[in-house]
């Protein structure tokens, strides 16, 4: 008798979790990384922005026309409700964050929100224009099974933005993204006798994983443009 055994469980690395909560009578949806101990991140983000050592990413949708002048405080207050403790990354973004987007690619995994409605060029003349009052932001989460270095997690940032841009002009989109993206980007932390990867660029190894995913997950994220 043969007996053939199921294939091995995958367990995904970027393992996100749905919560609801109520704010002023509005049911607001999040996304919740609980990613341990043992990361570094890079991250455009109000709460744990820069470069440093976080366990867990929290994605908080917010009312459309957000006018709260403390985003940090906001921040923490939904992550403590959710007990993610200690350092950690926040972002919020309008979109439904439940109709996320989760990619792979060779080790590498990312989940994209998106909200597009409110979107633009980078380089702009318009400056100094009231913020939007409208759904926007793509926020984008990627984790690397690998250490980086400094430079790389740098690195690792300006391809995923490149990918996501890639994504919307292939969607049908005429914009570089919208005026509120946020990105946050984890590596391992280092550890004696591991390699630390120095290059994250799109044609490195790991870069070019890390854009084929980011790539997918937005272009599934966003929707599809109006005609």
């Amino acid at each position: 008798m043969t007996v053939v055994l199921p294939p091995p469980r995958t367990v995904p690395l970027l393992a996100v979790r749905q919560l609801t909560r109520i704010e002023d009578g509005e049911e607001l949806r999040a996304l919740l990384w609980s990613a341990g101990p043992g990361w570094r991140m890079i991250s455009s983000t109000v709460v744990g922005g820069g470069i440093g050592e976080r366990s867990w990413v929290l994605n908080a949708q917010v009312s459309h026309g957000y006018r709260r002048m403390d985003p940090d405080r906001h921040l923490a207050e939904v992550a403590g409700a959710v007990s993610a403790h200690g350092g950690g990354v926040g972002m919020m973004t309008a979109a439904d964050v439940s109709a996320y987007a989760h990619a792979r690619d060779e080790g590498v995994e990312t989940v994209a929100t998106a909200g597009v409605t409110v979107r633009g060029w980078a380089a702009s003349p318009a400056e100094g224009t009231p913020p939007p009052t409208e759904p926007g932001t793509i926020n984008i989460i990627a984790a690397l099974p690998v250490a980086l270095s400094d430079a790389a997690l740098v690195n690792a940032v300006a391809t995923a933005t490149e990918a996501k841009v890639q994504a919307l002009l292939e969607a049908g989109y005429d914009c570089s993204g919208t005026p509120t993206d946020a990105v946050c980007i984890a590596a391992r932390a280092p550890r004696p006798g591991k390699e630390v990867h120095a290059f994250a660029g799109p044609r490195s190894v790991w870069g070019a994983r890390l854009a084929r995913a980011v790539h997918r997950a937005v272009h599934e994220a966003v929707p599809a443009p109006e005609r």
